[in-house]
């Protein structure tokens, strides 16, 4: 993950680039939309389910990309300046965080803004970005989108109202049945590969027992790979859990000589598979999590 020194460093001939090119962009689609640029997948969803046809969405993070490590081009920062609206989340990829205060946009969502983050288990005192999984905070995003979207186009107002609360329906729903499947299990731990799930574990009353941190790249020490072995050994855990746009790996090679299974638990902070969405893949999530922990 880039470091917050080795991003200011990269500001500054970014700042320089912004102030040559910033002249010569704008802010609206070629065909007169407004154009919205979201930080990484889940903000994207919600931009783009909430400004339909009226609106040109694109993210800052290609599909299948990690977003943690994402780093802007110049090109890019002088984008994040003439977008009509960015919508991102603080503190989670230094790069944006970068490029709004050295090209600010006209209008901005600053998810973290709309939520009470979690610190992160360990008393390091950094919080959790990850609020995305849990899916009750989700409409708070929707409809401040819905808000920024009716000052820039004032004339589908009530389109963006409506498909904000569209969509928060559907965000209740997939929030109920989280609830339900998860009310009854055996157990109530799991074991993933990185510190993602704390809000879906603290929304459905689980244990997350992540191998890594929050950097989803780092390695974890000897002494960490023990620790969860006792856990799974002591506690009959059944699956170790390992994510689809990072090396699975450690996950694999840990729950192998454990003689337990090894199955996909998605952070859903991108999308490789078209056919895939925010809410088909959290209900594989689901799933997937019900068979792990024999929920009735």
């Amino acid at each position: 993950m880039p470091t917050r020194l080795h991003a200011a460093c990269l500001a500054l001939p970014v700042a320089a680039a912004v102030l040559a090119l910033g002249a010569c962009s704008t802010g609206s689609a070629d065909d007169g939309r407004p154009s919205v640029l979201a930080s990484f997948y889940p903000l994207q969803l919600v931009a783009q389910q909430v400004g339909g046809d009226r609106v040109d969405v694109t993210s800052l993070t290609p599909p299948g990309a990690e977003p943690h490590d994402l780093e802007l081009s110049p090109a890019q920062v002088v984008r994040v300046g003439s977008a009509d609206l960015v919508v991102y989340l603080s503190d989670f990829q230094p790069a944006v965080d970068d490029a709004v205060a050295a090209a600010p946009p006209a209008h901005a969502v600053d998810a973290a803004t709309l939520t009470t983050l979690m610190p992160l288990a360990g008393g390091s005192g950094d919080l959790d970005p990850h609020f995305w999984l849990d899916p009750s905070r989700m409409p708070a995003v929707a409809h401040a989108v819905a808000d920024q979207l009716s000052t820039i186009d004032p004339a589908g107002a009530a389109t963006y109202a409506a498909n904000a609360t569209a969509l928060s329906a559907r965000f209740d729903a997939l929030d109920a049945q989280y609830a339900s499947g998860l009310a009854t299990c055996a157990d109530r731990a799991f074991v993933t590969s990185h510190a993602a799930f704390g809000y879906l574990a603290a929304r459905y009353d689980l244990e997350q027992v992540a191998i890594s941190g929050l950097d989803p790249e780092a390695d974890p020490s000897p002494d960490r790979l023990a620790q969860i072995s006792r856990l799974v050994q002591d506690r009959g855990v059944s699956t170790i859990f390992f994510e689809t746009l990072v090396s699975p790996k450690v996950a694999q090679t840990l729950a192998a000589d454990l003689g337990v299974d090894a199955r996909v638990l998605d952070p859903l902070e991108g999308v490789s598979d078209p056919t895939q969405d925010y809410f088909s893949i959290a209900e594989a999530n689901l799933s997937a999590l019900k068979m792990a922990l024999s929920c009735s």
